[in-house]
């Protein structure tokens, strides 16, 4: 199950949060927690038998009221990917501006390869202070696709929009 939360971030809120997930038997897979603006944000999947996750369920609904997150869940399913995909590890960092989220997603998108992970971040720039934009991401490149050409095709398209960027293979 996938589980997503939001709201005014609180000290111990991972704290009670996650005691709730193993007092139901479910164990947490895979998370991603941050603080945003001042709100905390958490996406996670967590597993267990039905019965857990039946239980967690049911508990989510009042959990949400108590610690003041808006809280929404889906139960998921095992994906079948028709080929496999090669992990690629992507980082672009530019003067900050806006569209270079959505620019990067059109470029992948139109070569049919998923963003798997997404994080970014804004920052000055050492010395001059400008604002900086800094992209990480995975993408699940498709294994019949040649990469000698992706790379290169990658490459020019960040020339062009004066990105520069890291295009290599994911390492856990």
């Amino acid at each position: 199950m996938v589980i997503s939360a939001t709201g005014d971030d609180q000290v111990g809120l991972v704290k009670r949060f996650t005691s709730r997930i193993a007092e139901a038997g479910c164990n947490i897979e895979d998370s991603r927690m941050a603080l945003l603006g001042g709100q905390f944000a958490l996406i996670m999947m967590v597993s267990g038998r039905w019965d857990a996750l039946s239980k967690l369920e049911d508990k989510l609904a009042s959990l949400g009221e108590e610690l003041g997150l808006t809280i929404i869940h889906k139960r998921t399913r095992d994906t079948d990917r028709a080929q496999p995909l090669m992990p690629y590890h992507i980082e672009v960092v530019a003067m900050d501006h806006p569209g270079i989220v959505h620019s990067l997603a059109d470029f992948f998108s139109r070569q049919n390869i998923n963003i798997e992970e997404l994080d970014t971040d804004t920052y000055p720039a050492p010395h001059t202070g400008t604002p900086m934009f800094k992209v990480d991401m995975v993408v699940g490149v498709p294994a019949g696709v040649h990469l000698p050409t992706l790379r290169g095709d990658f490459f020019d398209y960040c020339d062009n929009l004066n990105l520069d960027a890291i295009f290599e293979p994911a390492r856990d």
